[in-house]
């Protein structure tokens, strides 16, 4: 589903240059609900707005649905934005219309492009627990019941692709475990595919995959080790996803390896390192001296 190969987002102003993504390379599969934890300033949201069409790449392969999104072309763009991504964002406001009520803003991007669809849309409204307030305005929806609107208006278009920038961010802990199980749900009721962006390693610990980006690289993968895992069974605590996902350096098709800063600051590796074989192993240690001893030297 997500192809994106050496990704480069550069932002210029007159007298400022920033790298956003220096090469970022990631894959997702059709149907796959992962996450994508960072930072701030480490790139995820950057990466997410290339991947919704709200950003151009600079440079490298990216692509999605198959849709080229460094080539494609301006009306193209609008096309792949209605049918091929939803989005839901953290802000409440940017999703919706507070003069319409729950079904009329879920039917509001089927108007836009012609095609009503009022059963699907209270469909929608159902899948997310708002059967009983779909004809409610906003200001009588609490926060929560809000956010799962703005839920069943990214799916309201039958995107292929869903992604949703802190979508909990704004929420309590029950509702952020609610929205969570109607993501799953979702998921699994209609294959869609999940891309998720948070700095909450709990939340993160509620899907399939985790990818980590620091300074805008992949640098880390987790992977549920038991795919059927019921998410019931997952703890809420940030201590989870150690207990249920394995971790994946990530190499990539030439051989770099990206890993964590902190891994190599806790063995004293600072700008070299050394590398050898021990069976089907590879150590990689601090450079040694003559005389056997680490050293921090470059």
């Amino acid at each position: 589903m997500i192809h994106c190969e050496g990704l480069v987002k550069i932002f210029k102003t007159e007298d400022l240059e920033v790298v956003a993504l220096q090469g970022l390379n990631l894959n997702v599969q059709q149907g796959e609900m992962m996450a994508i934890i960072g930072n701030s300033g480490s790139g995820k949201s950057t990466l997410l707005n290339i991947l919704g069409g709200l950003d151009r790449p600079s440079a490298g392969q990216v692509n999605v649905g198959g849709w080229d999104l460094l080539k494609i072309r301006d009306d193209q763009l609008v096309e792949y934005k209605r049918n091929t991504v939803g989005f839901v964002w953290q802000n409440n406001a940017r999703n919706l219309l507070p003069y319409l009520s729950a079904l009329e803003n879920v039917e509001m991007p089927m108007l836009l492009t012609g095609k009503l669809d009022r059963a699907y849309a209270k469909q929608l409204l159902e899948w997310v627990g708002l059967k009983d307030r779909m004809h409610n305005k906003l200001h009588q929806l609490s926060g929560g019941e809000q956010q799962r609107v703005a839920i069943a208006i990214s799916l309201s278009n039958r995107p292929k692709m869903l992604l949703a920038d802190e979508p909990t961010g704004s929420v309590d802990t029950a509702t952020s475990d609610q929205i969570m199980n109607i993501f799953r749900q979702v998921n699994r009721e209609i294959g869609i595919t999940i891309v998720i962006v948070t700095h909450d390693l709990a939340l993160a610990g509620k899907v399939d995959r985790v990818v980590a980006i620091r300074d805008g690289l992949t640098s880390t993968e987790f992977v549920k080790r038991n795919p059927n895992l019921d998410l019931a069974s997952i703890d809420s605590g940030a201590g989870a996803l150690q207990e249920v996902h394995e971790a994946f350096v990530v190499v990539d098709r030439v051989g770099r390896l990206q890993v964590p800063k902190e891994y190599l600051e806790a063995v004293g590796i600072d700008g070299r390192a050394s590398m050898e074989f021990e069976g089907d192993k590879i150590i990689i240690t601090a450079p040694k001296t003559l005389e056997g001893e680490n050293t921090n030297e470059s």
